[in-house]
């Protein structure tokens, strides 16, 4: 049942990926990459069977439901479990432990058999001695599979277990890039907005910075590539205050002779205009895993329109589904959001929360009236051949 792959198979897929990738972006796919990704997979399944397990969600599959229906039988609350119980059962029969049949247009899912009892330290312990610097993606994991109970049953909301001050350290850990799962969107990201930044002089608007990892990444990428003196103004912005802190102090840090660097706060559901970003006065709006949470994406888009200048561009890095309705792994996490899972929806761009697939990103910018969408690499063209490389760049231009 495991999808893990060893080293060789990993290093094979590399050579494969690296013959075909953009040579910007294909360095952070290495074999032990590819590796750690089938092996945090892995460790997501065990810890979401011991869930399944331990919830009653095993025992209300016994007999064939859907999503809403199981989650009844359990006795969830309704209007948070929905989304996460119906990833857990895509997941689930996605590697066959499960039943999942169409009827009437809605899947039923039944238990084929005996749920597994597989350890998720056993892959912990690989993960270690493979790369350790994937562990702080693994506390997380866990420490949110010890609350999904209480969640599910509507104990506590999402927000409360991933965001109490006691767990802050976690994600500082997290949006790192000491972490080897977190440092690849960062990476490819600053590729793609290096390769896509319009002509000096630049000024660059990032949304959502956090901790500072996204912006730490563009800037040595723009220093690698010489283009650090076309930049006249980086305005690093972020709402939470803890983050904005944590994020200048390591900029301010790390890159001492930045004197273009700029803080403040920006919440991109609200008027860009009534928080101080005037219209056409950015030449690069950038996020890094910032957008999917848009309360309303359409909206937010339309905001960056106004803020750029013409020419100017947009590029997001993004965990990207390379099919509709893939169980992306990191989504075990941040299914518990509320801003994750239940956006304003505008099908067909805009057809569930959480992540978004290559032409409904496009769909999504041409809507707001950008233009020239690129998604770096082409994942279209790559989905086929590697279902599972989920990690990209899209770039789009105001006119």
């Amino acid at each position: 049942m495991s999808e893990v792959v060893e080293l060789e198979e990993a290093e094979r897929r590399s050579r494969e990926l690296a013959a075909i990738l953009p040579p910007r972006i294909s360095p952070p796919f290495t074999g032990s990459f590819i590796r750690s990704a089938t092996l945090y997979d892995e460790y997501i399944l065990r810890l979401t069977l011991r869930i399944f397990r331990t919830t009653g969600l095993a025992k209300a599959a016994e007999t064939p439901g859907t999503t809403d229906e199981l989650v009844a039988r359990a006795g969830f609350e309704p209007a948070r479990a929905r989304v996460p119980v119906d990833w857990m059962l895509r997941r689930l029969g996605h590697r066959g432990i499960l039943e999942q049949r169409e009827v009437d247009g809605q899947s039923r899912f039944q238990l084929r058999g005996e749920v597994p009892v597989l350890d998720p330290a056993e892959i912990l312990e690989a993960q270690r001695r493979q790369d350790a610097s994937w562990q702080p993606s693994y506390v997380l994991a866990e420490m949110v599979a010890q609350d999904y109970p209480v969640f599910l049953r509507g104990e506590r909301t999402g927000e409360e277990v991933l965001f109490s001050p006691s767990r802050l350290r976690l994600w500082v850990n997290f949006f790192s890039n000491d972490n080897g799962l977190y440092v690849v969107n960062n990476l490819v990201g600053a590729a793609a907005a290096t390769e896509l930044m319009p002509p000096a002089p630049v000024v660059v608007m990032e949304l959502g910075g956090g901790l500072g990892s996204g912006a730490a990444a563009l800037l040595d990428e723009l220093r690698r590539s010489g283009r650090w003196a076309d930049v006249r103004e980086y305005r690093f912005t972020e709402l939470v205050p803890f983050f904005m802190r944590r994020g200048q102090q390591a900029l301010e840090t790390r890159f001492p002779d930045a004197s273009f660097l700029k803080f403040g706060a920006l919440d991109m559901n609200l008027p860009f205009a009534g928080q101080g970003i005037a219209p056409g006065s950015v030449s690069l709006v950038y996020a890094v895993n910032t957008l999917h949470v848009a309360r309303d994406l359409d909206f937010t888009l339309r905001e960056i329109f106004a803020a750029l200048a013409p020419g100017g561009r947009l590029v997001v890095s993004e965990c990207i589904r390379t099919a509709p309705a893939q169980a992306i792994y990191i989504e075990f996490i941040f299914n518990l959001m509320e801003t994750f899972r239940s956006p304003v929806l505008y099908p067909p761009y805009r057809p569930n929360g959480g992540f978004l697939a290559p032409e409904e990103w496009q769909g999504a910018m041409e809507a707001a009236g950008l233009i020239d969408v690129r998604i770096m690499p082409d994942i279209p063209s790559l989905r086929a051949r590697f279902p599972h490389f989920q990690v990209g760049a899209v770039g789009a231009t105001r006119p």
